[in-house]
């Protein structure tokens, strides 16, 4: 361990020059919903924020053609449906660099492509055979890059925390037994032939969220009081999660060789709002994470980089630019935007570190950083009550699960009347999470539902919930 620690130093004089290069913030531009401002709207707010950066996750050609001369560095995913084509066949890799880089490149400035997203989160035998595309895809597109003279454009493939098996301690920090060879190494290596970097979504208020009356809350939003963490083993103290979740990868990476490849946070957030059993997610939670973190990552207050790394910088993109009403799963998913959908910003925040926190309109503190107690049910969404075809639509859904999920909603039976799609729905929302929630079913239904501690029983029906 002493020499791994000296190592460190050393090289933390190598990154200086590149701290002042790299530690910018950008926004991660996602497009999963129906009530979103236009592109050309869209790429006015991110200026408005002085976002030096955006990630797109797809090469939109209207969104490409925009950003043109407006001097924000673009990165763009590849989505992982196009993984396995590349990696098959050199000519597809070239066609979509033709397509997608050339007709843009260099009016827009794009720095990166991502190859996939988190693929190596999910595990069924195709993600699998994804798994083992990925490194074969991303040198068939530098192989591209080379052929048109673009190798200033960097590949990476932007992965969460879970390809990580140990992260506790941090220098305990090891990649998972099912992938270290077979795609970490092959990965790694092609970052440190290419000179490019490991890209992590990397969220703290998963951890915390999940354990909150072990971690502390200020530790997680980066607000760095008096509560410091000792690894037993490096001896680093840490002051945040978010630099001691950092350093597991960087332990990770180092014990397979290889201590120069650095790091990009390819998403972090908070989200601003969620479910009632979603513990935490509150704007001022949201506006406290995201303003520190661009203090953090510029090194306006304190040092750059992490204790393992001092002095290296690492570029960021905060997710996201707008809370997204289409994307599935719980209330959180929707919610990690810094602006509503039409634009009014959430909670106030300055991309370039230059305004201090001071500066910021106080915002009310949240009132539920303590996990809920008590019942919840799973109803129609306001929003939701007029739209009988989809509503008709989820309760099939809901109710050909089995387990006799809707069996009360029969005709004659306690719940059948009244005889109202919203009524019926809010029982069959509510019995079909009451059941899964264990499993991982979440009160979506697509945007439909939401959750209540409002109970929906009337008369001689009691729909079920579930209690906290």
């Amino acid at each position: 361990m002493e020499g791994f620690l000296v190592a460190l130093f050393l090289l933390s004089f190598l990154s200086i020059s590149n701290a002042k290069m790299s530690n910018k913030i950008g926004i991660a531009y996602g497009r999963l919903g129906n009530n979103l401002p236009s592109p050309e709207a869209s790429i006015q707010l991110i200026q408005s924020i002085n976002a030096s950066r955006v990630k797109l996750y797809d090469a939109n050609p209207e969104i490409l053609q925009l950003l043109s001369g407006s001097n924000i560095q673009v990165s763009i995913m590849i989505p992982n449906e196009e993984i396995s084509p590349i990696s098959a066949n050199q000519d597809y890799a070239d066609l979509w660099v033709q397509h997608n880089i050339i007709p843009y490149y260099p009016k827009t400035m794009i720095r990166f492509l991502l190859v996939g997203n988190e693929i190596l989160s999910y595990s069924t035998d195709q993600d699998r055979q994804l798994w083992f595309d990925l490194v074969p895809a991303m040198k068939n597109l530098r192989r591209s890059l080379k052929k048109y003279d673009l190798l200033k454009i960097k590949i990476g493939t932007p992965l969460a925390m879970d390809a990580i098996e140990s992260s506790f301690p941090p220098s305990s920090g090891t990649f998972r037994s099912d992938i270290t060879v077979p795609v970490i190494k092959p990965l790694l290596q092609f970052l440190n032939r290419t000179k490019s970097f490991f890209f992590l979504d990397v969220y703290p208020y998963f951890p915390w969220s999940e354990n909150p009356g072990d971690i502390n809350l200020d530790y997680a939003l980066l607000n760095e009081n008096n509560y410091t963490y000792v690894d037993p083993f490096s001896g680093l103290s840490y002051t945040n999660l978010l630099d001691q979740m950092l350093d597991s990868v960087v332990f990770a990476m180092t014990k397979l060789g290889f201590k120069n490849v650095r790091l990009y946070i390819a998403e972090t957030g908070w989200p601003s709002a969620g479910d009632i059993d979603q513990v935490g997610a509150n704007v001022y939670n949201a506006a406290t994470y995201n303003r520190n973190l661009v203090e953090r990552i510029i090194g306006t207050r304190s040092t750059i980089g992490t204790p393992a790394r001092p002095t290296w910088g690492i570029p960021t993109f905060i997710f996201s630019l707008f809370n997204e009403n289409q994307k599935p799963g719980p209330g959180t998913e929707r919610n990690w935007g810094v602006m509503y959908p039409d634009g009014r910003p959430i909670y106030e925040i300055d991309l370039t570190g230059s305004r201090q926190q001071s500066e910021y309109q106080a915002l009310p503190k949240g009132n539920n950083n303590a996990p809920y107690e008590g019942k919840i049910w799973c109803v129609v969404a306001n929003e939701a009550r007029n739209l009988t075809n989809e509503l008709v639509s989820a309760i099939t859904y809901a109710c050909g699960q089995g387990n006799g999920t809707c069996d009360l909603i029969h005709p004659g039976r306690e719940c059948y009347q009244p005889i109202s799609v919203v009524s019926h729905a809010n029982f069959a929302f509510s019995s079909f999470w009451s059941q899964l929630r264990s499993s991982g079913a979440s009160c979506s239904f697509n945007g439909l539902a939401i959750q209540t501690s409002r109970d929906p029983s009337h008369g001689s029906c009691k729909v079920p919930g579930v209690a906290l």
